[in-house]
């Protein structure tokens, strides 16, 4: 059994004495069952899909190796901007220790004016069975590695709505600063809008999180 303490920002996720590991994972045809089981418990739910790269397109019609092919177009810059999109990459948060996908992340850089506005960098998402864990701040600590590392991005630019109080709180507690809160016209939903130091964040909190992190984060090659 999962057993997940709190205590202000410091977490940890341990099972049987051990600390839980997490890493992120490109989307691949190998995955296709368990990400599409991922979309359906989204659906019985009732939750909105976020940071899933248009996998819920999967729901109205598109094939998942369609959204393979997507996924891998989109990181083109050329045709992200023939469909009015920012190239962008999209993972699967893995939860190591039973090889779940616990929740997705996506990734967009080179934004539009629009993008800037409310949408930003990133955007994620924790499956509903999973929620309440804390597992949406390793998410977003491993997008931030991402953001620079693979990236260069030096900030990045987060929108929330204001009644999400727990995605708002995983953006604070990463050390996101307020810059506005507007209304959305594309939703009509009042949003925050934080803006967040990446190499500051990594820093700041790695001591929270890096125990958690997979070797296959740290050491990529293995």
């Amino acid at each position: 059994m999962y057993q997940n303490v709190l205590s202000y920002a410091k977490i940890s996720y341990m099972k049987e004495g051990n600390p839980m590991k997490f890493y992120l994972e490109e989307p691949s045809i190998d995955r296709k069952e368990e990400a599409l089981e991922y979309l359906d418990e989204m659906v019985e739910y009732n939750s909105d899909i976020n940071g899933s790269g248009g996998m819920d397109q999967c729901l109205y019609g598109m094939t998942y190796e369609d959204w393979l092919i997507r996924l891998d177009n989109i990181k083109n810059e050329e045709f992200a901007n023939s469909v009015g999109r920012c190239p962008g990459a999209t993972f699967f948060l893995i939860r190591e220790d039973d090889n779940k996908i616990i929740g997705m992340l996506n990734i967009r850089y080179n934004l539009t004016e629009e993008m800037l506005k409310f949408a930003g960098h990133i955007g994620y998402g924790i499956r509903p069975t999973e929620r309440r864990n804390g597992y949406n701040k390793i998410n977003l600590y491993l997008g931030l590695k991402k953001a620079k590392e693979d990236f260069n991005l030096d900030k990045v630019m987060l929108g929330c709505s204001k009644d999400n109080l727990g995605s708002d709180k995983t953006i604070q507690d990463l050390g996101g600063e307020l810059e506005r809160c507007e209304l959305d016209p594309q939703d009509g939903e009042l949003t925050n809008v934080y803006w967040i130091d990446v190499a500051k964040s990594l820093e700041e909190y790695k001591d929270v999180y890096m125990g958690y992190i997979s070797d296959r984060e740290k050491f990529p090659s293995r």
